[in-house]
C-alpha cells in the first residue's frame, strides 16, 4: 500500500475550520448565529473581523444609508445631492435643468428630444 503524504497546511486549506458562532449585535444587543458558511465567505474575501450587527441590523443600515456594500446609491435612487445646471434644449427651445455643465460650442437636448434621437 503506498501512502501519500499531505502537508498540514494543504490539508487544513481543503478541510472546513469552519463552525458556527453566536455573537452579539452591536446595535440591538440580540445573539445571531455567524455561520461557517459566512465564516468562510468572510476568509475568502479577505475579511479579517466578524460581523458586529446581526442581519436585521445590517440591513437596516444599509437601507439608512440608501445603498450598500461600498456606499454608493443604489440603482434608481435619489440624485438629489448632484448639481443641476440651467440649459436650452437645442431642438425645441425649452428650458430645463441638465445634469452637466452644459458648452456652448456643443448642442444640448431636453429629455424628450434626446429620446427621440435629436442631432
Amino acid at each position: 500500500m503506498n501512502l501519500l503524504l499531505i502537508p498540514e497546511r494543504i490539508l487544513n486549506k481543503h478541510m472546513s475550520n469552519y463552525a458556527d458562532q453566536t455573537l452579539k449585535c452591536e446595535d440591538c444587543s440580540k445573539d445571531f448565529i455567524f455561520t461557517a458558511g459566512e465564516q468562510e465567505f468572510f476568509d475568502k474575501k479577505g475579511f479579517s473581523q466578524q460581523p458586529k450587527r446581526c442581519p436585521d441590523c445590517r440591513s437596516a443600515r444599509k437601507h439608512n444609508k440608501g445603498g450598500g456594500g461600498g456606499g454608493g446609491r443604489s440603482a434608481g435612487g435619489p440624485r438629489g445631492d448632484k448639481p443641476k445646471f440651467p440649459a436650452t434644449c437645442s431642438r425645441c427651445g425649452v428650458g430645463f435643468e441638465a445634469p452637466f455643465q452644459p458648452k456652448p460650442d456643443r448642442p444640448v437636448f431636453c429629455r424628450d428630444c434626446f429620446k427621440s434621437g435629436a442631432k
